[in-house]
């Protein structure tokens, strides 16, 4: 699949201004802001906060382009992944913009670009690979006073893995994406054996795994509920005229279920699925290279409808609400009915981002 590609500010704000997106406030809310990562002209890749008022709360630098975002249950933590093949994690006070650590990547790992604290706050996990081979590889780093040092790994689950979530019994669930890479390359496509697995969080013990009877369709992204119900986002891989479900939902012990819709509907989404949020009420899920977003029925799993939102990037819940952002500054608020308010700000969204507060 061709990675998008971020645009300059100027351009992009000319482009949603011929979109009629207003320049608004975001609606306020105690502590609230956006971070996420972006880019700056000149290749300048930074992690970004949104304030309510819609000015920019600050901007850190990085030395790469940035992914996922792990914030801290209860501390003004969080860690920016870099992008796979990442070479390190930044550790920053999502507060006050600050960076606390810089760390690289182990001899022969690359980071895959996401990770998770877990509920007491006190462990990180993040999804990492061995270089040569794309073994998938769960580090366990310990935070104390504001540095993270690793204390363990858990493997033996399979190959590249990507998003990795807290369960609400504190174990884990990982988006394993069965692709071997030599960088951003894949070289198994016609072998990969991508999977849904749940982790012990205590040793990394399989406790369950699930994969999709179609091979080609590469589990990456997820969204875990209140309720320990996991939905997951793929990216394709097998023949380009095929459009399967990019989305399904499942609860350990049960089967892989896909959300709603006909392929000329999952065909929108152009292969690939970037972020997803879920609400009491709906499933949202973003896709930049279809500049497009999708919204669900949360329980009966109906497609209500795909909407354009260019560059389509990152996605998060609020108390009913899901927020969702543009690699072209735009931010989608989608109410507790499913109504959409459109934002506009000049800021540069990537894939992935935090809503605080």
């Amino acid at each position: 699949m061709q990675r998008r590609q971020f645009l300059k500010g100027l351009s992009a704000a000319g482009v949603l201004c011929s979109l009629g997106l207003a320049g608004c406030a975001l609606p306020a809310g105690p502590r609230r802001y956006l971070v996420g990562g972006g880019r700056r002209d000149g290749n300048r890749y930074v992690v970004q906060a949104l304030n309510p008022d819609g000015s920019l709360r600050y901007e850190l630098p990085l030395p790469a382009r940035g992914h996922g975002m792990a914030a801290h249950p209860f501390l003004p933590l969080a860690v920016c992944h870099a992008r796979r093949p990442g070479a390190y994690l930044a550790l920053f006070n999502h507060e006050q913009g600050t960076l606390l650590q810089l760390r690289d990547a182990d001899p022969e790992r690359h980071y895959y670009g996401h990770g998770v604290f877990s509920a007491d706050g006190r462990l990180l996990y993040t999804t990492e690979g061995v270089r040569s081979t794309s073994e998938g590889i769960i580090g366990v780093y310990k935070l104390e006073e504001e540095q993270l040092t690793k204390v363990d790994e858990f493997s033996g689950f399979g190959l590249g893995p990507h998003e990795i979530c807290l369960l609400p019994d504190g174990n884990l669930v990982v988006g394993v994406g069965g692709v071997h890479t030599q960088g951003r390359e894949p070289l198994n496509l016609d072998t990969m054996h991508p999977s849904l697995c749940y982790l012990k969080a205590a040793n990394g013990d399989i406790l369950e795994q699930r994969s999709l009877v179609d091979k080609h369709l590469s589990i990456r992204h997820l969204a875990v509920t209140h309720d320990g119900e996991v939905f997951t986002g793929q990216q394709y891989r097998g023949n380009p005229e095929d459009y399967p479900p990019l989305i399904v939902r499942h609860r350990r012990g049960q089967a892989l279920q896909p959300l709603g819709g006909e392929p000329l509907d999952w065909a929108r989404f152009n292969h690939y699925i970037a972020s997803i949020a879920v609400t009491n009420d709906h499933i949202a899920a973003t896709s930049p290279p279809g500049n497009c977003y999708g919204l669900w029925h949360r329980h009966s799993g109906e497609l209500i409808r795909i909407a354009p939102l260019p560059d389509a990037s990152g996605a998060s819940a609020s108390n009913g609400d899901i927020w969702l952002g543009s690699g072209m500054g735009g931010i989608s608020q989608l109410n507790a009915q499913g109504e959409e308010t459109r934002f506009y700000s000049p800021w540069q969204w990537d894939n992935h981002w935090s809503l605080i507060g």
